[in-house]
C-alpha cells in the first residue's frame, strides 16, 4: 500500500491572509491532489497543525477547507486520516477540543480523526498513530508506545535535537530515546525536512513564513511494501529574495514576471546607475508581487565584500535572539527561555508580512 504524507498544512495561516489562501490551494489544486488521482493513491495521513488558529476559524477559511480540501478526497474515495497537532488543540494541556472534531467529526465516513494514540493496520501494515502530547494524555501515550506491535510510528511530536526551521535546533522537546523500539519515526510539527535515519521530520508543504525562504517543500508517499519514502517536491514560490548589483548585471534585462503573486526583498548591495534601479523598481512593482521590501542597509559597503553570510545573518532575528539570551547571566533555563522566545516569533509573524 502507498499512503500519501502531509502535515502542517495551517489553513488559515497569517490571519487568514486570502494571498496565502490561494498559493496553498494552488498548491493542493495543482499538485496534491492531481498526484493523488494519477497515481491511484487511497489512503493519506495528515500528521497535524491542519489549521493555523487555536483559538478560532474563520467562516471563509472553514468554507475554503470543507470544500477545496476536505471534499477533494471523498470525490477521489481516498480514506483522510488526521492525526491532531499543537494548533489543532484549544487548550495546551488536552486534546479533547480540538477543531478536527468540530469541525469534521461525524460528516464525512471517509475521515478518521485521532486525538489520542492509536494502532491502526494499512492492509496488515501496522502504524501507531500519535497525536500531540501534552500533561492529560502522556501517560496513555507512552503506555501506547510501550504496547504497540507496531515499528512504525507517525505523529505530530517534539523531539529533542532536530531543527524547527533551517538552522535553528529544538532544545528540551521529548528525548529520542523514547522512541528507540521503532524503525521508522515520522512526524510533523517541525516545518524543515530533517532526519536522523530513524526520525524524520517532514517539513510544511509550502513557504508560510520567511523562515521557510529557498528551503524545499512538498509532501510525501510512504511505500508500507518496501518502506521507501517518496518525497514530492512543490515548484510554487511564495518568497523571493533579490541581491541588487548593477556592477554585475544588467536588470534592464531581468525578467520580473517571476515574481507574480510573491512577497519580495529587494536587497540593494551595489546600486551605481540611480535612474536604472528607479526603472527596475518601477517594473517590479507593476509586476503584480503581493508586496516588494526595499532593503539598503548595505549601500555604502563595496559589492566585493558582503556576502550572503553576512546580509543572511543581519536579517536572522532567531539568531541575533539566541545569543542575547545565552549572554544573560540569570538563573534561567536558557534553552526554555529559547523555545519560548521562537514560539512567539513565529506568532508575530503571522501579524505583519
Amino acid at each position: 500500500m502507498k499512503i500519501a504524507l502531509i502535515t502542517d498544512t495551517h489553513f488559515g495561516a497569517r490571519n487568514d491572509n486570502i494571498n496565502f489562501n490561494e498559493y496553498f490551494y494552488k498548491f493542493y489544486e495543482g499538485i496534491f491532489f492531481p498526484f493523488l488521482q494519477q497515481n491511484n493513491i487511497k489512503h493519506c495521513i495528515h500528521l497535524g497543525d491542519v489549521l493555523d488558529r487555536r483559538k478560532y476559524v474563520s467562516y471563509r477559511i472553514a468554507k475554503d477547507f470543507r470544500e477545496r480540501f476536505i471534499a477533494p478526497f471523498n470525490h477521489l474515495e481516498v480514506q483522510l486520516h488526521m492525526i491532531v497537532g499543537n494548533h489543532d488543540i484549544y487548550f495546551k494541556n488536552t486534546n479533547d477540543v480540538n477543531s478536527l472534531t468540530e469541525l469534521l467529526s461525524q460528516k464525512f465516513n471517509n475521515v478518521h480523526i485521532y486525538a489520542e494514540a492509536q494502532e491502526v493496520d494499512f492492509d496488515g501494515f501496522p502504524i501507531l498513530l500519535m497525536p500531540w502530547i501534552n500533561a492529560q494524555n502522556e501517560i496513555y501515550a507512552h503506555g501506547m508506545i510501550d504496547e504497540t506491535r507496531a515499528d512504525t510510528l507517525l505523529g505530530h511530536l517534539e523531539i529533542d535535537g532536530f531543527q524547527m526551521y533551517a538552522g535553528h535546533e529544538s532544545q528540551g522537546g521529548t528525548p529520542k530515546s523514547l522512541f528507540q523500539k521503532f524503525d521508522t519515526v515520522m512526524s510533523g510539527h517541525f516545518h524543515h525536512k530533517s532526519d536522523d535515519g530513524q526520525i524524520y521530520y517532514l517539513g510544511c508543504p509550502y513557504e508560510i513564513t520567511w523562515s521557510d525562504y529557498n528551503d524545499p517543500k512538498g509532501f510525501h508517499v510512504f511505500d508500507t511494501e518496501t518502506r521507501e519514502l517518496h518525497r514530492i517536491l512543490n515548484p510554487y514560490k511564495m518568497f523571493s529574495k533579490i541581491y541588487y548589483d548593477d556592477s554585475n548585471e544588467n536588470y534592464g534585462e531581468h525578467d520580473v514576471n517571476q515574481y507574480r503573486d510573491q512577497y519580495v526583498k529587494l536587497i540593494v548591495v551595489n546600486k551605481r546607475d540611480l535612474y536604472g534601479f528607479d526603472k527596475f523598481t518601477d517594473r517590479l512593482l507593476q509586476a503584480d508581487c503581493h508586496e516588494v521590501k526595499i532593503i539598503e542597509d548595505f549601500s555604502d559597503l563595496d559589492a566585493n565584500t558582503v556576502s550572503d553570510d553576512i546580509i543572511e545573518n543581519t536579517e536572522d532575528t532567531m539568531t541575533l535572539l539566541g545569543k542575547y539570551i545565552d549572554e544573560l547571566n540569570v538563573n534561567l533555563n536558557k534553552d526554555r527561555l529559547k523555545n519560548m522566545m521562537r514560539s512567539l516569533y513565529t506568532e508575530a509573524q503571522d501579524l505583519e508580512l
